[in-house]
């Protein structure tokens, strides 16, 4: 995901103890033949629906995925279910290592939000810490050995959308100030429409974020990364805090191609790409950007902006402001 795909000001808008039991004190009566333990009564387990329809593709749940106890506990007591759904990975996990949860994963399993997640986004401490969709998308994952923060940054988002929409429901109105007039609109989008734009690259090596790339100008060979959603998250940070400190970002462009690129010609050393990247020739840089842009799994977040005020019409990264997780605001 790149600084322009819309979704850094997100952010911004952003345990039961059982008592334990003791045995009545023993008789002089001759001791009664020992009981078989009662039979396991099987737990409840969350029915898991077809994949969230903000995705068309959609594929049959893996096996070995377990519902939280909280789920059958609902289940038990109050007689609903809260549903489990799977969404599509857009990354296919071809990026993740074998020791890995998703490692070839073709999809991942959520369970729709609750109240409790609700606190989760209405916590100041992560909302100042800008964790909150971490911590949200942590909450929401059936399978709890997946760290969120190696997810890449594209299947992040695909858990936020489809995340969101199992809380509440598909429909978003974000605002969006038109570029020709200055005039405020209210959009109308509907999130199940968006679509995951797959992996269409191979990596170097199988379970290796890494990716190769020929620069038309300089003839150097470089591999580059798709970037996490933690990666991505200290980009932005690294930017806000200059912004905050009165400091122009004029560095942009060198920033994201030393977020992304691994080596040049096969070195990985970490002074040697960046006197690389300070050489580069603007169309190498350009070409660069251009193919991880076009190849960089996720969600397709492009949708089409008409201004009520001047009918100016083009395409538009979705504006994801805090309506997105609080629909009245």
């Amino acid at each position: 995901m790149s600084p322009d795909d819309g979704t850094e000001g997100l952010e911004e808008g952003l345990n039961a103890a059982a008592a334990a039991g003791t045995e009545p004190a023993a008789t002089k009566s001759p001791p009664s033949p020992p009981k078989l333990p009662p039979a396991p009564v099987p737990t409840p387990q969350s029915k898991t629906r077809k994949g969230n329809e903000v995705f068309k593709q959609t594929q049959a749940p893996q096996p070995g995925m377990e519902s939280v106890s909280r789920d059958a506990a609902a289940k038990q007591e109050f007689g609903f279910e809260i549903p489990v759904d799977a969404v599509p990975l857009p990354s296919k996990g071809l990026v993740y290592p074998p020791e890995h949860p998703l490692h070839g994963a073709q999809q991942v399993e959520y369970r729709a939000m609750t109240a409790k997640e609700e606190d989760i986004l209405m916590s100041e401490a992560l909302i100042k810490r800008g964790t909150v969709i971490t911590e949200l998308i942590k909450n929401c994952l059936i399978d709890k050995t997946i760290n969120v923060n190696s997810l890449l940054s594209g299947d992040r988002n695909a858990l936020m959308v489809a995340i969101r929409i199992s809380g509440y429901g598909r429909e978003y109105k974000p605002t969006f100030v038109c570029p020709e007039c200055g005039g405020k609109n209210e959009m109308d989008v509907d999130l199940a429409d968006l679509s995951v734009k797959p992996m269409t690259v191979e990596p170097v090596a199988p379970g290796l974020n890494a990716f190769a790339f020929d620069l038309p100008v300089s003839k150097q060979h470089v591999e580059f990364k798709f970037l996490t959603g933690n990666e991505e998250e200290v980009v932005m940070k690294n930017m806000e805090s200059k912004k905050k400190r009165g400091m122009a970002n004029t560095n942009l462009v060198t920033t994201r191609l030393l977020s992304s690129i691994v080596s040049v010609n096969g070195s990985d050393n970490q002074g040697l790409i960046a006197r690389f990247v300070g050489f580069m020739p603007a169309r190498d840089s350009l070409e660069l950007r251009k193919y991880i842009d076009k190849h960089e799994p996720g969600v397709d977040m492009e949708v089409e902006f008409t201004c009520t005020g001047c009918d100016y019409i083009d395409n538009i990264q979705l504006p994801m402001g805090p309506s997105f997780f609080w629909p009245s605001t």
